[in-house]
């Protein structure tokens, strides 16, 4: 479980983030959604350390992140995966490398059992004999999953993703959303995705926190979305709506 309380972030005096308080729940895919330029993306920042908050605090389970020195933070960090718009593999590493990478930086295990690992997760992401290939030879769908592989790859406790679906077709897409789903659930994660695709909102929104100008302006889960009585919300699910039908 993650805590966000009374979090605040401004840029040159110009506020961000104003007094957010949000709750992300274990083994749940929760969303954070909004417009371009609402804040979402710096919420999820503060919340992974990649940028301060200038008050408030993150609770991961009890311990407060905003609180914590370097040492403390390389150890959190241990727990974390990072699913990355575009999805971010290194092209000059093979996809097994890739995988492994994180595995280098944070774990004890030995060569061979480095290959197992990354074996299970592509396996579980239903890719297999792709290991020796290069990003360059993967298609979109492929190398979301690779991505999604490697974010697994240290038993995380806590998975954040940055528009998974951003540059991929609506049946890859809602494939993407799932495998999110699943791993989710099978390994008790707790889950935060960045995202303004209702479609993903809609499939697996179990807790969604929509920002608005900086604040949270409304809370609930993908069940309760179209009678949220939230004007600004309407606004933005049915505009989001309207430019999917267009973009088909």
């Amino acid at each position: 479980m993650i805590q966000v309380s009374n979090v605040s972030k401004s840029f040159d005096g110009v506020p961000v983030l104003k007094d957010i308080s949000a709750r992300f729940e274990q083994g749940k895919t929760n969303l954070i959604i909004g417009q371009s330029g609402s804040g979402k993306t710096v919420l999820l920042k503060c919340i992974v350390g990649m940028l301060e908050c200038d008050s408030g605090s993150i609770l991961y389970d009890d311990l407060d992140l905003t609180r914590m020195n370097f040492s403390q933070r390389r150890v959190l960090r241990q727990k974390i995966g990072m699913l990355f718009q575009g999805s971010a593999l290194f092209d000059s590493l093979s996809v097994e490398e890739n995988i492994i990478f994180p595995l280098n930086m944070f774990s004890t295990m030995n060569k061979e059992e480095k290959r197992e690992r990354a074996n299970f997760c592509l396996k579980r992401v239903d890719l297999q004999n792709v290991n020796h290939m290069f990003p360059s030879e993967l298609s979109g769908g492929m190398k979301k999953r690779v991505a999604i592989a490697r974010a697994i790859a240290n038993k995380p406790s806590f998975l954040f993703c940055d528009e998974p679906n951003s540059g991929l077709d609506p049946i890859t897409a809602i494939v993407i959303d799932n495998l999110i789903k699943e791993i989710t659930k099978e390994f008790n994660i707790t889950t935060i995705i960045n995202t303004h695709d209702m479609n993903s909102v809609m499939e697996i929104g179990e807790n969604v926190a929509f920002i608005y100008k900086g604040q949270l302006w409304w809370e609930g889960s993908n069940q309760d979305i179209l009678h949220s009585g939230n004007a600004y919300l309407d606004q933005f699910v049915y505009s989001s709506k309207l430019m999917h039908k267009l973009k088909k």
